[in-house]
């Protein structure tokens, strides 16, 4: 298997049933499958789908003593309830992106236009787990100032955070 580029943070998805997740996000985002991990049984233990560079975990419900007690569920298993999105920085077209995705059944994206910050991003619910994804573009360097002005907040950055 050839090494991926490392990646400070690698996120996963975590699902009830993973067994065709990998594909789902192959064919509604345009991401990779680099890794598929099954039992002899053709069970999904664990995969990676990859997007430009990055990749996302995808892999069943799962706790108890390996993480200290922690239960590790997907929104599907916490009535909708989610603690994170999924950030996704795109370099092609966001409008063609969320055609894709819509057109392979995977909801309906709220598009949030032009954002104080120069990245309009479209958000939505688009996998069957509930898991929310936010597709954004940069279409605009945008100064602190800008964007305070725009904004109406005091934004920090670096050390001043």
């Amino acid at each position: 298997m050839a090494e991926s580029p490392r990646a400070v943070f690698h996120p996963d998805r975590l699902l009830p049933r993973p067994e065709s997740r990998p594909r789902l996000a192959a064919e509604a985002f345009g991401f990779e499958i680099s890794l598929l991990v099954t039992d002899d049984d053709g069970n999904v233990g664990h995969a990676e789908t990859s997007f430009e560079g990055a990749s996302v975990g995808v892999g069943g419900e799962f706790g108890g003593d390996l993480l200290g007690g922690a239960q590790m569920k997907s929104p599907a298993s916490l009535a909708g309830a989610s603690s994170q999105f999924i950030w996704v920085n795109l370099t092609g077209d966001l409008d063609q992106h969320c055609a894709t995705a819509t057109a392979a059944g995977r909801g309906s994206p709220r598009r949030r236009g032009d954002q104080f910050y120069g990245r309009p991003h479209l958000s939505a619910r688009w996998d069957p787990e509930g898991h929310v994804w936010c597709f954004r573009k940069p279409v605009a360097v945008v100064s602190v100032a800008e964007m305070e002005k725009a904004s109406g907040l005091k934004i920090s950055t670096g050390a001043s955070a």
